[in-house]
């Protein structure tokens, strides 16, 4: 075994020597550089060696040295890529053996595109086209130049081409090995068909839209939508019908009720409407929502589908479902012809931001279609929507991200690395709940802690016991969906109007709730606001996700480990700890907020504010009670772009037209869309405005950022109206 292992090393090949069999997991669950296995039968563990293996990679070689005369379950046939009869060989023939497998399976491993762009790349050829930077040359020549390349790295700028290279096809046309990605991708994704788009999903949902819609049709959308959707409304010139999603005390969107989806009910809102005509074309729903909340969207599709020809569902978070049991039926390409057959079942296009969650660059994203007889997509006529909105000048490692993200969840590995993340969420929640457990049992100190929004207590099915959360069995936690499921009236989630198994919180989306406030009764007499304690995290070198007032929300990725979070934890104690000496805000937050006081007190003045302006109602008030539509969202661009708008202070907003969107972020989830009006100056939308801008005047260090909303140059907010 010896001559073995040096006959690989000559090869370039590196061999890992373990004696144990939890190292041996060890290092499978955790190198991925691995390139094959040997391995003795007889060795103590090995059935869980080969799961393991089984369950993490694709067709790593794994040679087997067998006992004599054994026999091997069947499974095992299965995982094994050939024997090693080291007494029969000589040690250079069996290390070539292993290292022949071991490169093929490297070569496998390259997804199309990705595999041609490392091909090309190593051609060294001279590039005589754009990027004129020359793949990095031009960077060389100046002193910032050098800096930008020695940052970056002359491969990445190589590896930077331009569209007319010929071997990597073309993106605008899906050739060559560009569009054996995407058609590689859609397997993957389970799409007919896949796009890649870069530029976020917020392009991709102008895709779909822009392709999907023609103007004065009415759309269905969820109110709870990002704003390039109601770009892509713009654009073409829709009428949207808004669907109106739960809130709870915490200020959570939540989903919207399945007995608003039915054709009764969505028959009789377009009717009511008073721009909208006729049957509508197009629905959007979020899925899952900023605060991981996902639906049953096989449900969603027979709900909608015999009003809604086409479906779509934003699911820029959530790129990951279809790789994991968990999430089963809650993606939109689980809508097919075995969930939902018939003739209802509509056309389902899903974006997603595969950079958010997956593994990919900022912006790469993914535009993946279903189609359905009801309404079939001409993909012909899509690309021409397509290339409407993608650039000549594509970034190639950008695409090549996208190629490898998709590569990465094919096979056995997809649930592996789903599994990770919600395992690392699961053991995180726990932590957090056990630890508030602990420092109330303690007595010696305050017994406020930080808790975690989720389910208190959980059903083992396989006992009909019920089991608080923090002792529930991981495994029980990772695998069923029953533990994560909105059961109607729960006063965990706080919202009404659910049916069984319709909605279900993602795991691996963890909203960290601060005192002050409760998902039934909302503000509550005491609190620490939340953007307190993420200024707090963030000089600790904690960026959270999204802050609400009381509410902080963490993404448990495929890049969170134990490390990342266990020093969360930590300094959420220390913030505590900071908290309950009361110490100066100045020492705990340097520069932050008035220097004469302490953090105890900056964090009462500040929740003072909060409770009595009754922020959290009047944020239920905007987003359930809609403004009503005067004018279509085009015409409001009409507007814009040809002087027929003007920009006026709150004083003078009551009673107006909105021009553009208004929408807090994050998550950019707009309150009041393009042709609304804004109603009296004592209604909900105009009195939430005027407290976030007194909040935002009182207490600048936190103030709210707000796209559509202006400040002058004493702080105070500008919309953009409608000229009377």
């Amino acid at each position: 075994m010896r001559s073995i292992g040096a006959a690989l090393n000559d090869l370039g090949l590196e061999m890992c020597w373990t004696h144990r069999t939890t190292d041996a997991l060890a290092v499978i669950v955790s190198d991925a550089s691995l390139a094959a296995l040997l391995v003795a039968w007889e060795t103590p563990g090995t059935e869980n060696l080969l799961t393991a293996v089984r369950s993490r990679f694709h067709r790593l070689p794994v040679f087997l040295m067998p006992s004599d005369g054994q026999d091997l379950p069947l499974w095992v046939y299965e995982v094994i890529h050939g024997y090693v009869f080291p007494m029969e060989d000589t040690p250079t023939f069996i290390a070539g053996r292993i290292a022949h497998a071991a490169e093929e399976y490297a070569d496998r491993l390259l997804p199309p595109f990705f595999g041609a762009l490392y091909r090309l790349e190593d051609k060294h050829r001279y590039s005589w086209h754009t990027p004129a930077h020359a793949g990095g040359v031009a960077f060389l020549k100046s002193p910032v130049g050098r800096v930008f390349f020695d940052f970056y790295g002359e491969r990445l700028l190589r590896t930077d081409l331009s569209i007319s290279v010929p071997e990597l096809g073309s993106p605008l046309d899906h050739t060559g090995p560009i569009g054996e990605a995407e058609r590689n991708a859609a397997r993957v994704f389970g799409a007919d068909r896949t796009f890649f788009v870069l530029n976020g999903s917020s392009t991709a949902n102008r895709i779909a839209g822009h392709h999907a819609i023609a103007r004065g049709d009415a759309v269905v959308v969820d109110r709870n939508c990002h704003k390039s959707v109601q770009h892509a409304l713009t654009i073409t010139g829709a009428c949207p019908v808004y669907l109106v999603p739960e809130r709870n005390g915490l200020g959570l969107a939540g989903p919207i009720r399945p007995s608003a989806l039915d054709a009764a009910t969505l028959s009789q809102r377009i009717e009511s409407h008073p721009l909208a005509t006729g049957d509508p074309t197009y629905g959007v729903i979020t899925n899952s929502t900023y605060d991981g909340l996902c639906y049953d969207a096989v449900r969603v599709g027979e709900l909608l589908g015999p009003v809604v020809p086409r479906l779509h569902f934003d699911e820029a978070w959530f790129a990951y479902a279809r790789f994991n049991p968990l999430y089963a039926r809650r993606y939109g390409m689980a809508i097919d012809e075995r969930t939902m057959p018939g003739g209802d079942r509509p056309t389902v296009f899903a974006t997603q931001s595969t950079h958010k969650l997956l593994a990919a660059l900022s912006q790469a994203s993914m535009l993946h279609v279903r189609s359905a007889e009801r309404a079939p997509v001409d993909y012909s006529r899509l690309n021409e929507t397509y290339n409407m909105h993608a650039s000549t000048s594509p970034l190639y490692p950008m695409m090549a991200s996208l190629d490898v993200a998709a590569a990465m969840m094919d096979g056995p590995s997809g649930a592996f690395l789903t599994g990770e993340a919600i395992a690392e969420a699961i053991r995180f929640r726990q932590a957090m709940t056990r630890l508030a457990s602990r420092i109330r049992e303690d007595g010696r100190r305050p017994e406020w802690f930080f808790e975690v929004w989720q389910p208190p207590s959980v059903l083992d099915p396989s006992t009909g016991q019920t089991v608080a959360f923090a002792d529930a069995d991981p495994a029980l936690l990772a695998t069923e969906p029953r533990c994560w499921a909105l059961e109607p009236e729960a006063s965990w989630h706080g919202f009404g109007g659910l049916a069984e198994g319709y909605c279900l919180l993602d795991p691996i989306k963890v909203t960290i709730v601060c005192p002050g406030a409760d998902a039934v009764d909302g503000t509550t007499e005491w609190g620490i606001p939340a953007r307190i304690v993420a200024a707090y995290l963030t000089r600790r070198g904690i960026v959270v996700e999204k802050t609400g007032d009381h509410t902080l929300l963490v993404l448990f990725s495929m890049g969170i480990t134990k490390g990342k979070w266990g020093t969360l934890i930590d300094a959420l104690t220390d913030f505590k700890q900071a908290f309950d000496a009361d110490l100066p805000l100045q020492e705990v937050l340097p520069g932050f907020g008035p220097p004469a006081t302490t953090l105890r007190r900056f964090c009462e003045q500040v929740h003072t504010v909060i409770r009595d302006s009754g922020a959290a109602t009047l944020l239920d008030e905007v987003f359930t009670n809609l403004p009503e539509p005067v004018v279509a969202p085009s015409e409001c661009h009409q507007a814009l772009i040809r002087s027929g708008t003007e920009r006026v202070p709150l004083s003078d907003l009551p009673d107006r037209i909105i021009a553009t969107s208004i929408a807090v972020t994050p998550p950019g989830i707009p309150m009041l869309m393009p042709g609304e009006d804004t109603g009296p100056g004592d209604g909900p939308i105009m009195t939430y405005l005027r407290t976030l801008e007194a909040f935002d005047l009182a207490f600048p260090d936190l103030a709210t950022e707000i796209h559509g909303a202006h400040r002058d140059a004493q702080g105070r907010y500008q919309i953009e109206v409608m000229t009377r």
